[in-house]
């Protein structure tokens, strides 16, 4: 049953397409960059921008924050969304039932499925921005003084080894996070047999949860709120690695993971399928 959801998610045109966009954003931003007569000024734009003119291999952390605050979720919404409901739109939960599959162990291959594509997602945009950044803006060795040497947005001199130990890092962190918000986009998509609804659903708690943490008032909500930590991966750049921020974060995308999954499963589980 894995490996069926695998194949099906690889040959699913709409995943490229959203692969494709979530690769090209960061592209076009570098290209602006590379083509500007000044670097946006420390403080301004998504982290990194104003280091990675002058060291193309930090442009990785650079993409990865452009593409989180909206269009990684985006594409995390969709996926998820899509999970149950897709296949009861499409008429063919019910066979999959008939088949000798129990609901568990599909809702698991679902799951699975949605971490799959959060994890290819996010390493080839790693991966294609690295391309582009040392394109178009080098290495930076000549400007450390040191051959190979990385100067972090905070000024932290990292080794390649180092720097790919930390990027790493935030990539995992950065999957986490998104597997806490898929799995919301996952139970969703057990109570109804629109995807798109499912789909629209994930991404008002995603809004929600974004005008939140503008609010004052709400400060006693925020620790609590999805994408209140998002962005802490950004703290493994930094020397030392500020752990604080990262350790909430990850516990409380696994309350999350625990408590939708869990939902999703009672839910489905019981679920009358007729279609």
């Amino acid at each position: 049953m894995i490996a069926v959801e695998l194949r099906k998610l690889v040959l699913r045109p709409r995943m490229w397409l959203s692969v494709l966009l979530l690769c090209a954003l960061p592209a076009a931003v570098a290209v602006l960059l590379a083509t500007a007569d000044f670097a946006p000024p420390p403080g301004q734009g998504a982290a990194f921008l104003s280091a990675v003119t002058s060291n193309g291999s930090l442009y990785p952390a650079a993409a990865l924050a452009i593409v989180l605050p909206v269009l990684l979720p985006l594409a995390v919404a969709v996926t998820a969304g899509d999970s149950i409901a897709g296949e009861a739109a499409a008429g063919t939960l019910r066979y999959l039932l008939a088949r000798p599959v129990g609901r568990t162990r599909l809702l698991a291959a679902k799951l699975i499925a949605i971490g799959a594509f959060i994890v290819l997602a996010v390493l080839l945009v790693v991966v294609s921005s690295l391309a582009v950044g040392v394109t178009l803006f080098g290495t930076g060795a000549k400007a450390v003084g040191q051959a190979g040497a990385i100067t972090t947005l905070s000024g932290v001199t990292l080794t390649p080894a180092e720097l790919t130990l930390r990027l790493l890092a935030a990539v995992g962190y950065i999957v986490a996070s998104m597997l806490g918000f898929g799995v919301i986009g996952l139970f969703l998509s057990t109570t109804t047999d629109s995807g798109l609804g499912a789909a629209l659903g994930a991404l008002t708690v995603l809004v929600s949860s974004s005008v939140l943490e503008t609010l004052d008032a709400a400060t006693v909500i925020k620790p609590y709120l999805p994408t209140h930590y998002w962005l802490s991966w950004i703290d493994f750049f930094r020397d030392p690695i500020f752990w604080h921020s990262i350790v909430r974060g990850l516990l409380l995308q696994a309350g999350y993971l625990a408590v939708f999954l869990a939902a999703s499963w009672a839910n489905f589980a019981t679920k009358d399928v007729t279609s």
